[in-house]
């Protein structure tokens, strides 16, 4: 199934009652941790705080099935 329809499929579902957003931050010792928001904005706003830290090389936010 191509990713479009995925997506589609995912916004259709009526079995979910909200998204899930996942914000993840990458470390400069290759390590890795992940918050799960119901909230896409205060996801958004969690990576960006986590974005000043010099120990905290990326972090991003991802929609969850």
């Amino acid at each position: 199934m191509p990713e479009k329809q995925k997506r589609e499929a995912f916004r259709n579902d009526k079995r979910r009652k909200h998204h899930h957003w996942v914000a993840t931050l990458f470390y400069a010792d290759g390590e890795k941790f992940e918050r799960v928001y119901v909230d896409r904005e205060k996801a958004r706003r969690f990576a960006e705080r986590q974005k000043k830290s010099p120990l905290v090389l990326k972090a991003r936010v991802t929609e969850q099935s």
